[in-house]
């Protein structure tokens, strides 16, 4: 998974530059897309960690070179960041400790400003040699055991108090306290003054609204008379129309999930594209056709426009899920999928060779013909998968042998 997202990584870079990529990251549907055509499980909670964690173990060796650094991560690493970010800026030239700082100010609010019921476990900060950063956090709900992630970009960003957020990842929670909302200046400014004047302020209104309250409750005539000090909180009423990627429950990947046209002009696409552009690249006898769907649908994630990931489980039918969902992850295909994108954007780096614009054209042929072509039903599209699972070289993460499915995936 990290070789396979360093070289979209890379990929994206050379083709739009690293705020593209910045870009990217901060859209949580791509996200999601990005992690299940890299083999995650495609509904799962898991996607940010691995994609964090994959990108900052394949950038690392080359972040002098892209201009790209990845920070933090889960747990404890996460209260690495600010060192990193320093150290990285003593390296490159940006302000280190503005950033440093800047980290801790992101996640101190997801974690006490937003209060929705979800703890920040993972803190994952990406930025670039200019400066330019995007950070994606994750909390979780104990009571649920669900997860919400949290999108920031330093692009576009007028304040850490005025609908920061570049997405929020998660269904909506209903009222809940948003400091960090527009809305809220009101009730920030108060709870300022409160604090500026003392702590003995605080305790007498507090006994007078706890008096008020015994009263009302005793009497139930006429409204309590509210301190002026304490204005009503002006946090969230209704949510701002961020993007909100809400997945489903279940664990499988149903024909429900995807966009079935979009499937089939990626068949098309892959049918058509390969024999006029990919024989001097696919070398693996049995294997390569399959390939060429894996790459096409890698060739989406690098080129497509936003509205292309509305459904990010389609990816998975990439290289299939550690997880044996859609249908384990091909190994012999992943690793051809990994090396013909290598020598691609390789040979784009040194301007001698087309490859990568054979791969683009991937793209361009699905986009194409989506609209008018037809293709088997997700269900047939599936079971041929795992009909090829064994001589593919399918394998999923608790497997003993390869193509042998999970117990899980036995038990179903």
């Amino acid at each position: 998974m990290a070789r396979l997202g360093r070289v979209v990584a890379e990929a994206i870079v050379l083709e739009y530059g690293r705020d593209e990529l910045l870009r990217r990251l901060a859209h949580p549907f791509w996200f999601q897309s990005f992690g299940a055509v890299m083999g995650m499980d495609w509904h799962s909670s898991g996607i940010t960690t691995a994609v964090l964690g994959t990108l900052k173990r394949g950038l690392e060796p080359i972040a002098g070179e892209l201009g790209v650094h990845v920070c933090g991560g889960r747990g404890n690493q996460s209260r690495r960041t600010p060192g990193e970010l320093r150290a990285i800026g003593e390296r490159v030239g940006f302000d280190g400790d503005r950033l440093a700082d800047t980290s801790r100010l992101v996640a101190k609010v997801d974690s006490a400003a937003v209060q929705d019921g979800f703890a920040l476990y993972l803190h994952g900060f990406v930025v670039t040699d200019d400066g330019s950063w995007v950070v994606v956090q994750q909390g979780m709900n104990p009571e649920t055991r669900t997860a919400r992630r949290y999108h920031w970009q330093s692009e576009g960003l007028r304040g850490f108090f005025d609908d920061p957020h570049a997405a929020i990842e998660g269904p909506n929670r209903g009222v809940i306290v948003n400091l960090a909302d527009r809305r809220a200046d009101r009730s920030r400014a108060a709870q300022l003054d409160v604090l500026a004047r003392g702590p003995d302020r605080v305790v007498a209104a507090y006994r007078r609204a706890a008096r008020a309250g015994s009263e009302a409750a005793r009497v139930a005539e006429g409204p309590a008379v509210l301190d002026e000090s304490f204005p009503p909180n002006a946090a969230v009423q209704l949510e701002l129309p961020l993007p909100h990627l809400v997945m489903p429950a279940h664990h499988d990947v149903r024909a429900e999930d995807v966009v079935l046209r979009r499937l089939h002009g990626a068949l098309a696409a892959a049918a058509d594209r390969a024999p006029a552009d990919f024989a001097d690249l696919l070398l693996t006898p049995g294997v390569g056709g399959r390939t060429v769907l894996a790459l096409a649908m890698a060739a989406e994630v690098i080129h497509g426009a936003a509205c292309r990931f509305s459904d990010p489980a389609r990816f998975s039918l990439a290289l299939g899920g550690k997880d044996g969902h859609p249908f384990p992850v091909p190994l012999r295909v992943y690793d051809e999928t990994i090396r013909v994108l290598r020598r691609a954007v390789d040979a784009a780096r040194l301007e001698n060779d087309d490859r990568l614009a054979a791969i683009r054209s991937l793209d361009a042929q699905a986009r194409l013909v989506e609209r008018s072509v037809r293709g088997p039903a997700f269900e047939d599209v599936v079971a041929a998968e795992r009909a090829r699972s064994t001589e593919l070289g399918g394998r999923t993460v608790d497997a003993a042998k390869p193509g042998r499915t999970s117990s899980a995936e036995e038990s179903r």
